[in-house]
């Protein structure tokens, strides 16, 4: 049997490891801060990967391999951040006095750790034996590849990083002056449509267009669909069922996320479901060759994964520290003596539960990128589970404090399972770029249980200073500059719905129905060889707001004529990577520059703190779109004299 080839031993090393330890210091604190702020975060493993590469040129004997696992271990620590979604719900229902390190980092630790020993065997599934984009992973491998040929004198590098040079800079420049508000950051109009209300919004974000690009035009249009379903036909109807005179934004707005986002959590729910029944060969199929690879090494290096038993190993282990956890929450309180039937369905609940969730958030990682991907949708149904759980065991109109302490129980439970959710979100995209540069994926998975080992450390102490600093809005005795923290909020709210008997299930039914009707219709255009219109990415459409997605779907458009006019022209793949490289450029610019604002703005602790003008929207919003589609324009034009040069 023909042996593995031999491999630069320069790959999993500890200066890499300290190097993503300390990049994730920053980034860790950067997207906590904005997620708290605004209810966004920002992928990291980018801006890793280029920092990475920028540090480690220094040593002679560095690789690509080194920067993959530098960007491996920051992504994960930093997307890891996303628990602030959960827990201040602890705070606003008034559970926590503060953030208890050791509980917060071992809600975060053994959430993050499980998230990774669940999708070891969905990379076969997901990662290799699908035609799933990974647009993040993509990106960050292309950056890779550049940096190293750059180096290395590639023949091709020259022309790929000033793709990526451009528009990186074009990206960032871009980004500070909509910060500057002489440009506007949104182009939005609402309107009255009858009695009703509907709007268009498209954030001027050139993160959101190469994405758009990089996820291809079956995802894109899907999310079209969904944006028409979500805001230009159930957000019409509803709002002209309770019409409300007064500004028509923020009336659209309020039942968008009062009532369309739980449709589109329906659709979700269902779609999710469907995928995972899709999925479930493929998945089989990945633990049978992990099996494989674990009574051998006739696996070559670059497909060789933890093997299942260590796998099964410590994600046993992990719900050790979970049970004693969850033990200690019920113990003495108004739960007390129903303390180990909660701890072992507890237990069931997230191992179960949190393998779909790893399967279902990894697939729409792949499908849309993990940037994009509606996590605290999944947050939405998980809590709606557990607290519909408890209400099994406790029924619904108890005293206070014992319907306190249900909600701060499935706030926890969700938090575990939420750390599942957001690692299988992003890691599988990092395992995705280690199969492009021809990483060892057993070393990435090592990398990646480091990654969530720093996050869980470094979020702890920066929510509690963002709590002391600011604290939280609707939380007791919240001040006028505190943190909006509006999933934390929506999530916590659901869980008191839930076992107070007063959530509005409507919603949510109704969109599983519109679910079951995006699934026909992509069965349908599958069966008669059209463009598909993936079912998550209609839930995402309807979900997310629309100035998040709709300029998705136009970079998805213009992506998609490129490669067509790119087919047309000599070295037709040439063209298109350089397309990617742009794209890419352009989440790179963006993300680099978030991390520099978030700083910003904590230190002087206003939102605006780079702001020239006040009362200039109507001229910054004329300025920004037609600069948006002017820099867009040039961009292109310029990566396609690129390849002709």
């Amino acid at each position: 049997m023909a042996s593995a080839p031999l491999r630069s031993p320069v790959e999993l090393t500890l200066r890499g490891v300290l190097l993503g330890g300390l990049i994730t210091l920053l980034f860790t604190a950067a997207n906590v801060y904005l997620g708290l702020k605004i209810g966004l975060t920002f992928a990291t493993s980018i801006p890793a990967a280029v920092i990475s590469m920028a540090v480690l040129r220094a040593f002679r004997d560095s690789t690509i391999l080194e920067n993959n696992i530098v960007q491996t271990v920051a992504s994960a620590a930093g997307t890891l951040a996303a628990i602030i979604f959960v827990l201040p719900g602890l705070v606003m229902i008034g559970w926590w006095q503060g953030f208890p390190f050791v509980t917060t980092a071992t809600i975060t630790a053994t959430g993050g750790i499980l998230g990774v020993m669940f999708s070891v065997p969905l990379r076969r599934a997901l990662v290799v034996d699908t035609v799933l984009p990974f647009p993040e992973g993509r990106a960050a491998a292309e950056v890779l590849k550049v940096g190293e040929e750059s180096r290395n004198g590639g023949a091709e590098s020259a022309k790929g990083l000033s793709a990526i040079v451009a528009s990186t800079l074009a990206a960032a420049a871009f980004s500070i002056l909509t910060q500057t508000r002489l440009i506007a950051g949104e182009a939005a109009q609402f309107f009255r449509v009858g009695a009703g209300a509907t709007g268009v919004s498209a954030g001027l974000s050139f993160a959101l267009l190469g994405a758009g690009h990089l996820i291809g035009l079956s995802a894109g249009l899907a999310i079209l669909l969904g944006v028409v379903v979500g805001w230009w036909v159930v957000l019409p109807i509803l709002t002209a069922a309770a019409p409300q005179a007064g500004d028509v934004a923020v009336w659209a707005n309020g039942v968008f996320r009062s009532d369309v986002r739980f449709f589109g959590a329906g659709v979700i729910g269902v779609a999710a479901i469907w995928t995972l029944l899709r999925i479930a060969r493929p998945v089989i199929g990945g633990l049978r060759a992990s099996l494989t690879a674990a009574r051998g090494d006739s696996v070559a290096i670059e497909e060789r994964d933890l093997p299942i038993g260590i796998v099964a190993a410590v994600s046993l282990a992990t719900l050790v520290p979970i049970a004693l956890l969850l033990h200690s929450v019920v113990s003495g309180g108004p739960l007390a003596g129903h303390e180990w039937a909660l701890v072992a369905g507890s237990l069931l609940f997230v191992a179960v539960i949190g393998l779909v969730i790893a399967a279902v958030c990894g697939y729409m990682a792949g499908l849309i990128g993990a940037s994009n991907s509606p996590v605290s949708g999944i947050g939405i149904l998980s809590v709606i589970a557990a607290a519909t759980l408890l209400v099994g065991l406790f029924g619904r109109g108890g005293e206070v404090a014992q319907t306190q302490a249900l909600v701060a129980y499935a706030l926890i439970v969700t938090g575990i399972v939420f750390g599942v959710a957001t690692i299988s979100n992003d890691n599988l995209q990092d395992l995705k770029t280690g199969q492009l540069v021809g990483a060892t994926p057993w070393k990435q998975q090592v990398a990646l249980v480091i990654g969530v080992c720093f996050g869980s450390v470094v979020v702890p102490p920066v929510m509690q200073l963002l709590y002391t600093s600011f604290g939280f809005a609707g939380m007791p005795g919240a001040g006028p500059n505190a943190l909006a923290a509006p999933q934390a909020a929506l999530i916590s709210a659901l869980a008191q719905g839930v076992l107070g008997g007063n959530l509005n299930w409507m919603m949510i039914g109704w969109g599983a129905l519109a679910g079951v009707a995006a699934i026909a219709l992509d069965e349908a255009l599958g069966r008669a060889g059209r463009l598909r219109l993936p079912p998550l990415g209609v839930g995402l459409g309807i979900y997310l707001p629309m100035s998040a997605t709709l300029t998705v779907v136009i970079g998805a458009v213009i992506g998609h004529f490129y490669d067509k006019r790119a087919d047309a022209l000599p070295d037709a793949e040439a063209a298109k990577r350089l397309g990617v490289l742009t794209a890419t450029g352009m989440i790179v610019g963006e993300s680099l520059w978030n991390v520099v604002f978030a700083g910003i703005v904590y230190e002087t602790g206003t939102e605006t703190p780079l702001a020239l003008v006040d009362g200039f929207e109507g001229p910054a919003l004329i300025a920004g779109t037609l600069l948006f589609a002017l820099v867009a324009w040039w961009l292109y034009r310029r990566t396609r004299r690129l390849h002709a040069a």
